[in-house]
């Protein structure tokens, strides 16, 4: 395995990273089958109950389940104040097979 060394920035000490830690964690995810999740959060004021607000909250998580988007919302009922009144959830999946193919090597515009 091919180890490099990288000095961390503002600590002075050297360290080794193998070629593994080369690639984004974010795209090692997506060819997991993470998609880019963003999720609309409306919630009451804890000094308000009347006042909604809103929340943007936006990871790479799995559909149709979210188990990241869940951990988010279990900790919010757990340990924050303000209700959740609704979620709206968007996904895309960013790594997906292509959408064009070639038929017998050709493309036909007209």
């Amino acid at each position: 395995m091919e180890e490099r060394v990288s000095k961390h920035p503002g600590m002075g000490t050297e360290d080794t990273m193998d070629s593994q830690d080369l690639s984004s964690k974010d795209f090692r995810r997506q060819l997991e089958g993470y998609g880019l999740t963003t999720a609309n959060i409306l919630y009451r004021r804890p000094d308000h109950p009347w006042l909604l607000q809103t929340y943007v909250w936006q990871d790479y998580d799995l559909c149709p389940n979210f188990p990241v988007l869940n951990k988010f919302l279990n900790f919010w009922l757990e340990k924050l104040e303000g209700p959740l009144h609704s979620v709206t959830v968007a996904h895309a999946r960013l790594i997906k097979p292509a959408e064009i193919r070639a038929v017998d090597g050709e493309f036909r515009l007209h």
